[in-house]
């Protein structure tokens, strides 16, 4: 079984390592104590195994198995059942990488199912061995560790995406990148997905807040839990404000384009005015030589002393003619 870790807690100290489930199960009841599981990419028949040792609900079961499914907090008789959406930033690529985890939470257990290899439990297992005042509190303190370390990883994501939109910000106006558009379009999309994980997330803990009332949970760990929460909804700001910049680039850099491609149009239309008046004032003076380069033999010009001066006078003066037209013009 693919049992990543598999201990119980006694007044928050770990007194024995189960070789398997049924171990697990049996110290759990003799000593009293608290069992947290750790599981990774379990089959359907594993995970029922456990299911039907700890009770929990088909339908918590089936969203496990399945995945793909959004951040959520939901109480099935008394255990809650808890959906994470952690994320990490990936430097080599510029993206951000989603993962999948599920919780469940009863009175005396813990069962964590991962659909990826983050976010990295062993960490907060290990934190809160060494802190048995807190781990003696039960599984809301494993939850509330769980959500911290979900929480706080979303930190090097904002790093990161903070990040990518500085240098659209630098490139905006440099011009020459073709494919920016692109690359804000792909942003806001992360940025997007960003939102879907953290923003479920101010519900869930204002649930969990509310409901500590209710079952007696410890006050410290109540006001840990609200400072989850202000961290969350920090994120979220963040997020939120990353979408509108990057909402105003893609609307800056297509008025940019424009503005670019008007420029070129415009250039290109003075270089047409151009070769077209120089083109004009060429052709006068060659449509008077091609008439007088017929040889017919009566043209009455051919045998005037002055035809000869007087052809190119009218070539000279109609050049001179267009020129200053077209100069009047600003074509040329």
């Amino acid at each position: 079984m693919p049992i990543i870790d598999n201990a119980v807690y006694v007044d928050g100290h770990r007194i024995d390592d189960p070789s398997s489930l049924e171990q697990t199960f049996e110290h759990m009841r003799d000593a009293h104590g608290m069992a947290w599981i750790g599981l990774l990419r379990p089959t359907e028949e594993e995970l029922q195994q456990v299911a039907a040792e700890l009770s929990l609900h088909p339908l918590a079961v089936e969203d496990a198995l399945e995945g793909h499914q959004r951040a959520k907090l939901e109480r099935y008789g008394d255990t809650l059942f808890v959906v994470l959406r952690p994320a990490r930033y990936v430097d080599e690529r510029e993206t951000v990488e989603f993962g999948e985890l599920h919780v469940f939470v009863g009175a005396d257990f813990v069962v964590t199912v991962r659909h990826a290899e983050g976010p990295d439990l062993a960490a907060v297992r290990a934190r809160m061995q060494t802190a048995p005042d807190l781990l003696r509190l039960g599984p809301e303190a494993v939850l509330y560790a769980i959500l911290d370390q979900v929480v706080d990883d979303y930190a090097p994501v904002v790093r990161g995406l903070q990040a990518d939109i500085d240098e659209i910000d630098d490139a905006l106006f440099q011009g020459g990148d073709t494919g920016l558009a692109r690359r804000i379009y792909e942003l806001a999309r992360e940025v997007v997905s960003f939102q879907r994980a953290t923003t479920p997330l101010v519900a869930m803990l204002e649930a969990l807040r509310d409901g500590a009332d209710q079952h007696a949970v410890d006050v410290e760990l109540r006001r840990s839990l609200r400072d989850v929460l202000d961290h969350v909804i920090r994120v979220n700001e963040r997020a939120a404000s990353f979408r509108a910049v990057l909402h105003n680039a893609l609307t800056v850099n297509a008025t940019l384009v424009t503005e670019r491609h008007t420029e070129t149009a415009l250039a290109q239309n003075e270089s047409v005015k151009k070769i077209s008046g120089w083109a004009a004032i060429l052709f006068a003076p060659s449509l008077v030589g091609t008439v007088y380069g017929m040889n017919f033999e009566h043209m009455p010009e051919l045998d005037w002393t002055f035809g000869y001066p007087m052809a190119l006078g009218l070539m000279a003066a109609t050049s001179v003619g267009l020129y200053l037209a077209f100069r009047l013009k600003r074509w040329l």
